[in-house]
């Protein structure tokens, strides 16, 4: 007999009966299953001819049927197992199978179990964060936002490096149109100031002349140079106040527009017929011509002829001759001129003085002297 599985109890280890091989009855021992032999049940005592008989069946089982062997089940409750059987011998000890291969019994006619794979447990997986899924798809989106900025800004650079070249270049032609402005502007200035405008010169020059009143004779003296503290210098003719310097006098008055103001002779050049006077009062000095006077230059005559102050005409420059009563030069010039004009200014269209008028032709018209302003300038050095 060998180690069994009861299926009445389920319970591993029950022996069960297995079939009678043989019977020694005295005459031999048969083989199970030989012929006229049966196989199976225990003899009747009282056969006479000591044959093997089959037994009566067994009785049908008791109470409900026995669930499906289930290996490794716990037994349910029941009726006790049957009569326990002695241990198979060691002949037959009970084999290892593996899990995955079913166990089939060592012996002929002993039942097949199936043998059930264990269940397989779950592995844990990777479980897909949504925070991190969120994370990854706002990554890629600023990327894809920085890399655009990006080109935007690269491309805005080159526009603005382009911009910056064509302002470079605009603000080099503007610069250079300017300059060609500033050139013509310069010419134009220059034209302009060579320009005769008889209005704008007698406007810049007359604040600063005035009529003299020197005891019985009267002239014209204007301011020259700058002024010096409080005072002011004037140029006039020695002729017309030579009365009041031969008399040991030296006071003479200025007057301009019913204002009068009192002035000194301070020097004199009976030669050159110039005479400095001084005031105590402040007035704008004309500007003096550095170069010398030429024949064809326009000019203006301002003086008080005959007492009538602020009177202006105009000529131009006739000659430059030289002094027949003296050892400088004289500026003759054509502009109409009377007694009271002698010590005025003679203007260029440069608003600066180039002589002091000093006298005229007489039996004639058109024929007027000045002392030239550099004589004057040299000898007194007020200008």
């Amino acid at each position: 007999m060998t180690a069994g599985y009861d299926p009445l109890s389920a319970q591993p280890g029950a022996q069960v009966p297995g079939p009678r091989h043989s019977v020694d009855d005295g005459v031999g021992v048969a083989p199970a299953g030989a012929s006229g032999v049966p196989a199976g049940g225990p003899p009747y005592a009282d056969d006479p001819d000591g044959l093997y008989r089959p037994g009566p069946p067994p009785p049908p089982p008791q109470g409900p049927p026995a669930a499906p062997p289930v290996y490794g089940a716990v037994p349910p409750p029941g009726p006790p197992p049957g009569p326990a059987y002695p241990p198979p011998p060691a002949a037959f000890p009970a084999p290892a199978y593996p899990l995955s291969a079913p166990p089939v019994s060592a012996l002929p006619g002993e039942p097949h179990y199936q043998a059930y794979p264990p269940v397989a447990q779950p592995q844990p997986g990777r479980r897909i964060s949504w925070l991190g899924l969120t994370a990854l798809a706002l990554a890629l989106i600023l990327g894809g936002v920085a890399i655009v900025q990006s080109i935007q800004i690269r491309d805005l650079q080159g526009r603005v490096a382009s911009g910056d070249r064509a302002l470079a270049e605009a603000q080099a032609a503007d610069k250079s149109r300017l300059d060609g402005l500033d050139g013509r502007t310069t010419e134009l200035e220059t034209a302009a100031g060579k320009a005769f405008n008889p209005e704008a010169i007698s406007t810049e020059v007359l604040p600063s002349v005035f009529r003299v009143s020197a005891g019985q004779f009267t002239g014209t003296a204007f301011a020259v140079g700058k002024q010096t503290g409080n005072s002011t210098n004037l140029f006039t003719n020695f002729h017309v106040v030579e009365s009041v310097w031969d008399a040991g006098q030296r006071e003479v008055f200025i007057e301009r527009k019913d204002q009068r103001w009192p002035a000194t002779i301070v020097r004199v050049d009976e030669q050159a017929d110039v005479a400095q006077l001084r005031t105590n009062n402040k007035f704008t000095g004309l500007a003096t011509a550095r170069e010398a006077a030429k024949s064809g230059q326009q000019i203006i005559v301002v003086g008080a002829p005959l007492g009538l102050e602020d009177t202006v005409t105009t000529g131009v420059i006739s000659a430059i001759r030289k002094d027949e009563g003296g050892s400088g030069t004289v500026i003759q010039f054509d502009a109409p001129i009377n007694p009271g004009n002698s010590g005025g200014p003679v203007v260029n269209a440069a608003k600066q003085v180039v002589g002091i008028a000093t006298a005229k032709a007489r039996d004639a018209e058109g024929i007027g002297l000045a002392v030239p302003i550099k004589t004057a300038c040299d000898e007194f050095k007020i200008c």
